[in-house]
């Protein structure tokens, strides 16, 4: 099973928000998903999404692949950061 970090729609037509899931890459976009990790609102923009820090790193950890996206969102958050930082500490 091939986990993705990515955005599910939830909005309404027009007014778009989004969740952000752990889910088996082979389900629908707005299909079944693992565990939901935070939400995004585009209309209020990056800075303003709310990312469970400790539920994201576990699913990075696992070898889950973040969207492009989820992955900007991550790296504004410094969670991308974070978790790069702990790669190179467990190498050592």
């Amino acid at each position: 099973m091939s986990v993705k970090i990515r955005l599910t729609r939830i909005g309404r037509h027009k007014d778009p928000f989004y969740r952000i899931v752990a889910a088996d890459g082979r389900y629908a976009r707005d299909g079944r998903y693992v565990e939901q990790i935070g939400t995004y609102d585009p209309v209020k923009g990056i800075e303003a999404a709310e990312i469970d820090s400790e539920l994201a790193l576990k699913w990075l950890r696992l070898g889950a692949q973040p969207s492009d996206s989820v992955r900007a969102m991550f790296s504004a958050k410094g969670l991308m950061a974070k978790f790069a930082e702990e790669k190179a500490k467990g190498k050592k």
